[in-house]
């Protein structure tokens, strides 16, 4: 079986955008509240940073649940793992994903400044400046037969997109409009004419697309 590239997960505004404007370390979304945009998945019994017994089940958790599903490596945007703009300056920070990341597989961090390589409980970060063809290609290596999951920000996947490398994307579609920041897409059918298409509204309000190669 194929290696997919697969953006699980990620949650955009009903007006496309993924995370805000003027991103800072107290603010990794920007002018936007992770509370309110990610209020679909917080509350799922399978939310991957749950410390809590409990949560809610249905649709909202099933898809939750799939997030660590045969993913054996990660590809995420500079901007997702710090505001940190230019050459890195503080190699004591580490990341907003705390000692005990949710990925428990390598990390291939996309930079245009070289870091060393380290690693948090089970989850390795390496920083990248390959083309996204050569990124992708060690992260599947990485990945030893697993998918490899895209994690976001909306810039990066919109790159992988345009170089016609994600297999399979499930983007969740909350009811807040952020006006500007980083944005996914302008419309949710802009995809159709490389990918199939399934919509399903969930009772939190939220409104699932599932998009695959066609």
């Amino acid at each position: 079986m194929p290696q997919l590239l697969k953006v699980q997960n990620f949650t955009v505004s009903a007006d496309g955008y993924g995370a805000g404007d003027d991103q800072s370390l107290e603010r990794p979304f920007g002018h936007a509240d992770p509370g309110t945009l990610l209020s679909w998945v917080f509350p799922t019994a399978s939310f991957p940073g749950r410390t809590a017994p409990g949560g809610t089940r249905g649709l909202d958790d099933h898809l939750a649940r799939d997030f660590h599903h045969d993913i054996g490596a990660e590809i995420m945007g500079a901007h997702e793992f710090s505001p940190h703009r230019g050459p890195w300056t503080d190699h004591e920070w580490q990341g907003w994903w705390g000692d005990e990341p949710p990925f428990h597989t390598p990390v291939f961090v996309l930079t245009h400044h070289h870091r060393p390589s380290f690693t948090l409980a089970d989850t390795t970060f390496h920083f990248v400046d390959d083309s996204l063809e050569d990124v992708l290609d060690q992260a599947r290596t990485a990945a030893d037969g697993r998918d490899v999951r895209l994690g976001g920000g909306a810039q990066t996947i919109r790159a992988f997109l345009e170089a016609d490398l994600v297999d399979t994307l499930h983007v969740a579609v909350a009811p807040i409009e952020l006006g500007s920041g980083t944005r996914l897409w302008a419309s949710t059918d802009e995809l159709d004419d490389r990918y199939h298409h399934d919509v399903i509204p969930s009772p939190s309000g939220v409104v699932h697309h599932l998009l695959w190669r066609r």
